[in-house]
């Protein structure tokens, strides 16, 4: 599992650091997710979060920190797949202040070839949405 969390710590920072190249390597093409913050429907595919990313739209360019609060794993199809849980804390510093924002993420990893793939991403809101 320690790959599975170490892939999926990859996967995020290339998100908040604007690294279109590793998000797209770790990305499956056919993606779908369901983002509460920006539509109440059903995304697919990358070229959303392409525009998201190379705009610099999650941390509008600020110096920035991720942390994966109580992750949990869970294995299934034999290990092909991984469900991952977790509450994602996004820290951002502007100005003097340091503001932190969380939201609780599901994200299903499929293993292709013996490479993993995000192909699904569910998100919700946490608690103290954004506590500066």
């Amino acid at each position: 599992m320690q790959d599975v969390l170490a892939f999926l710590r990859t996967h995020l920072e290339s998100i908040y650091s604007r690294d279109w190249e590793t998000y797209q390597s770790t990305t499956s093409p056919d993606l779908t997710l369901y983002e509460h913050f920006v539509t109440p429907h059903r995304q697919e595919g990358l070229d959303f979060h392409k525009f998201m990313i190379e705009n610099s739209w999650a941390t509008q360019g600020a110096t920035s920190h991720i942390s994966i609060l109580e992750p949990k794993v869970q294995m299934l199809a034999a290990g092909q797949v991984a469900v991952c849980s977790y509450t994602l804390m996004l820290s951002t510093v502007r100005g003097d202040v340091i503001h932190h924002r969380s939201v609780n993420e599901s994200r299903v990893l499929e293993q292709r070839e013996g490479k993993w793939w995000v192909v699904h991403v569910h998100k919700s809101p946490a608690g103290g949405h954004d506590a500066s």
